[in-house]
């Protein structure tokens, strides 16, 4: 039995050890905005975090969890009156097309801006590897940039 936390709540799940992280939230937790997109950990739509760090849940091990915090999109923002500044830059540029990837998307910059809270294209570039099929690129990159100003603004105030 693996005992952790899912969005500040206590779970635990009596099932394979090895099933992956991405299949206990979704078919244990019923939490579906974490999507499965290719199941090697290169697309990034799996994307939550674990004891704040972006991680791949479709090749991590449930057993690796165990007395973690783990955070899904679902608990991303601080309330339910208060986007998350990414969020908040998504539905500002207008990102998602599709959707599909975009909450992988999401939680992935918003650990990559608690590591650059300033950052250039060129740190978007290298650092943000989540992949997009409808390519909405630009408007990520400046919805990446506009989350950077929300941060810094709700940090001063």
């Amino acid at each position: 039995m693996v005992s952790f936390k899912i969005n500040s709540k206590t779970v635990t799940f009596d099932g394979d050890e090895a099933t992956p992280l991405l299949w206990v939230i979704r078919d244990e937790f019923n939490m579906t905005g974490t999507k499965y997109g290719c199941g090697i950990g290169d697309c990034g739509a799996c994307t939550v975090h674990v004891n704040g760090k972006a991680q791949r849940s479709c090749v991590t091990p449930v057993a690796a969890m165990s007395g973690k915090s783990v955070t899904t999109i679902e608990g991303l923002a601080p309330s339910d009156d208060e986007l998350h500044p990414v969020q908040q830059a998504w539905l500002e540029h207008d990102v998602p097309q599709c959707g599909f990837c975009q909450a992988g998307q999401i939680m992935a910059t918003a650990d990559f801006l608690r590591q650059h809270p300033d950052p250039s294209d060129e740190d978007i570039d290298i650092n943000i590897t989540n992949l997009c099929r409808c390519g909405t690129y630009a408007r990520i990159r400046k919805a990446i940039h506009r989350a950077a100003e929300l941060t810094t603004a709700k940090e001063s105030s």
